[in-house]
């Protein structure tokens, strides 16, 4: 006759560590990280979302710090505050200026550092990250000397200038990641098939690096768009969108800036859920 060495009290020490690894204290230690990870993401888009919601106030006073009441009036009139567009414009058009001249600058000296070995390379390496490194009120201030000993009339363009110099260090820096981690052997495979050097940089190098390119971009708009530091210095007596806010806020700031922010914002998530979705598209393509 067999006898059971079982304890009576094992049954129960099974039920209570099942009902502990369902419990609250379990899901979160094994979603800890998607929970930080949403929490910090919410906490960087809180300050957007505030842009957001005081892009529909109807302020009381001269500054939109409170809200007040709901009303439609920035949104129907993004114009409404004088002299706001104007500087809207010329950041646009010194954004863009400067992105197409720091990419194609970048993109040039990241195939160059990447396929090519020369003297100095190291110390040009080293040299890049200066301008992401240093200070922008050093950088403005030396930018503003250069071109007063030149005798160069500050305005537009010495903004173009000093924004395509810090610029183009983050160009290089995406664009040369981006070239590094290509396989070798897809150019091979294309010479193999007969195709000539030109063939091969526009049918299969540019397009893998396509992406990087994008981004580099994407981060050198950005950055000139949103500078003031070095703007301010280098400016003239042109006034741009960050300058623009800048003096309204000693005076009052209009709903309309917000409005023009959240226009930006969403122009930016939309750029974003684009890439996303053609990045998908290829990734089930080429499964």
């Amino acid at each position: 006759m067999s006898v059971s060495t079982r304890s009576p009290a094992a049954p129960t020490r099974m039920r209570t560590t099942g009902r502990s690894q369902r419990g609250p204290l379990a899901w979160l230690r094994r979603n800890i990280i998607v929970v930080l990870g949403t929490l910090a993401f919410i906490y960087l888009l809180l300050p957007n979302l505030i842009v957001v919601i005081f892009s529909f106030n109807n302020p009381t006073g001269r500054f939109n710090y409170s809200w007040s009441a709901f009303s439609l009036d920035a949104w129907l009139h993004p114009c409404g505050a004088p002299g706001m567009c104007s500087a809207l414009g010329l950041s646009l058009k010194i954004g863009v200026t400067a992105t197409i001249l720091a990419t194609i600058l970048g993109t040039l000296a990241a195939f160059a550092l990447t396929r090519h070995r020369f003297r100095g390379r190291a110390l040009i390496n080293l040299l890049i990250f200066m301008p992401m490194a240093t200070p922008e009120v050093v950088m403005g201030s030396s930018l503003l000397t250069l071109f007063i000993g030149l005798r160069f009339p500050l305005g537009a363009w010495t903004i173009i200038i000093a924004h395509v110099m810090f610029c183009v260090s983050f160009v290089i820096v995406t664009v040369k990641a981006r070239v590094a981690g290509l396989d070798p052997n897809l150019e091979e495979a294309a010479a193999d098939l007969y195709s000539n050097e030109r063939q091969t940089f526009l049918r299969v190098t540019l397009p893998l690096v396509a992406p990087g390119i994008a981004a580099g971009a994407l981060l050198a708009f950005s950055l000139s768009f949103d500078d003031y530091i070095i703007t301010n210095f280098n400016a003239g007596s042109d006034v741009t969108f960050p300058m623009y806010i800048w003096g309204a806020a000693q005076r009052g700031t209009p709903v309309q800036i917000n409005v023009i922010g959240t226009i930006m914002f969403l122009v930016a998530l939309i750029a974003v859920a684009v890439g996303q979705v053609i990045g998908a598209r290829r990734r089930r393509s080429a499964a």
